[in-house]
């Protein structure tokens, strides 16, 4: 009978190398579709987790300038870019994807990047 969970899981073995990351399968699927959308932001945030500011920026610069109604690229890029303390890019960010959203009857996100942008107002 097999074990109901295995010890990887568990974290007692090493990883198969055989398995990809996750940045690697989104690369490669990116790579195949590179106007997916939602590959390119996964990819993106899998960047900004692993450190890799420079990388996550170029793709959200791409989902803005080439998807601008992808409207949850506009709150993670500013975030991004107030992490960066460029926060003069990050408040026009937020009120380009302010408007987007407003467009889109998209309420909640409009809501979030509005209460973003009043946090960064604040701290000006």
């Amino acid at each position: 009978m097999l074990p109901l969970y295995s010890s990887q899981a568990d974290g007692d073995e090493a990883p198969d190398p055989m398995e990809k990351t996750r940045l690697e399968f989104l690369q490669e699927a990116l790579a195949k579709d590179p106007e997916n959308t939602f590959m390119r932001y996964g990819l993106a945030m899998e960047l900004q987790n692993a450190g890799r500011a420079a990388e996550a920026r170029a793709h959200f610069d791409h989902l803005l300038t080439h998807h601008p109604d992808y409207s949850a690229a506009y709150f993670q890029a500013a975030m991004l870019l107030m992490k960066l303390d460029r926060r003069e890019e990050a408040r026009k960010v937020l009120e380009a994807g302010i408007e987007v959203t407003g467009r889109q009857g998209n309420v909640h996100a409009q809501s979030e990047l509005r209460a973003a942008l009043d946090d960064l107002e604040g701290s000006d």
